[in-house]
């Protein structure tokens, strides 16, 4: 990671004060390398970035047909939320329409991602639930998952479990790698996290792009129907795909983020080394800029993302972070 180039900088008063190192790898569905930056074959840590590809057993295994999820359902199933209400309401019915509860949830729990919503939890007194969890709409799905293979649900998290085995089969067989050489970890939410590379992840994404792969086609539905569902308020996934709907993103913590365009047949995967989010929104906005697959409009809606102002306590314009490749 240490030779990577940097991908984006903080400014201050017109002097960079702050730099961020990072890959990216653009692919098609062929395994061509479109474009690069960084080494791109170093093993990367997706995390939260390839919720889609653990939402796919739902729907290859018949389990999002049977219990009759919906598109805001699926999205809210390929999400790392806010924990706002409406994504709460989501949750709670994916998990009744499997005749699943809150209690087998093994998430964990944390507060919401907005402060109103923390503010209104903390004045009626209550704690946050597992169910506020940002991935409690992933967890949803896979307890639906584990009712379709007739599994205990018990411990669903585990590597071992048959749900986390079909996600691992899904993930090699997209992305053409051998998981069990991978290095694993756990995810803040308990599940299963395997780090590999950039490459492969671009490449899973341009293979969801196919428009005869019925279950990659509803999660892209689903997410540009319902992009709120994806993230929430103020939050880049969701602002972007509102933007640009012809986009499909997602965010993975410690500065990673990965997608496609579909009418492009590319994926794209991209990380920042030192795990900033705010240098990924600028880089991986930039990086879709390159390409030429877009409108007049559709670019200057990249390009105003390539940098974010910074404002300090009184609201003065003091800086900010840009895209520097």
């Amino acid at each position: 990671m240490k030779d990577n180039p940097v991908i984006a900088h903080v400014t201050r008063g017109g002097t960079v004060e702050s730099q961020h190192h990072g890959a990216c790898a653009i692919s098609s569905a062929s395994g061509r390398i479109i474009s690069s930056v960084g080494n791109i074959d170093a093993p990367v840590f997706p995390r939260s970035a390839i919720k889609a590809f653990q939402c796919l057993p739902l729907i290859e295994s018949g389990a999002a047909e049977r219990f009759g999820l919906n598109d805001e359902e699926i999205a809210l199933c390929c999400s790392s939320h806010n924990g706002e209400p409406e994504h709460l309401r989501v949750a709670a019915s994916i998990l009744a329409k499997a005749g699943n509860a809150e209690s087998q949830y093994e998430c964990g729990a944390h507060w919401p991602h907005e402060r109103k919503d923390v503010i209104d939890l903390a004045r009626a007194g209550a704690e946050p639930r597992a169910i506020h969890n940002n991935c409690s709409g992933k967890h949803a799905g896979m307890l639906a998952l584990a009712r379709q293979l007739e599994a205990d649900s018990q411990g669903y998290v585990a590597q071992t479990h048959p749900v986390q085995q079909a996600v691992a089969a899904t993930i090699s067989r997209y992305c053409d790698v051998n998981l069990a050489d991978a290095p694993t970890g756990i995810d803040g939410c308990s599940v299963p996290t395997w780090a590999f590379p950039l490459r492969n992840m671009a490449l899973g994404f341009a293979r969801l792009t196919d428009p005869a792969n019925a279950a990659a086609q509803w999660i892209i539905r689903a997410a540009r129907n319902h992009p709120f569902m994806i993230a929430g308020s103020n939050r880049y996934d969701t602002t972007i795909m509102q933007k640009l709907p012809r986009l499909f993103i997602k965010v993975g913590a410690e500065g990673v983020y990965c997608g496609c365009i579909p009418h492009a047949g590319l994926g794209f995967a991209l990380k920042v080394d030192d795990g900033a989010t705010r240098a990924a929104e600028a880089a991986v906005s930039q990086a879709l800029l390159s390409l030429d697959v877009w409108t007049a409009e559709e670019r200057a809606i990249l390009a105003d993302h390539t940098h974010a102002e910074l404002r300090n306590w009184r609201g003065f314009h003091v800086g900010s972070v840009e895209a520097a490749f």
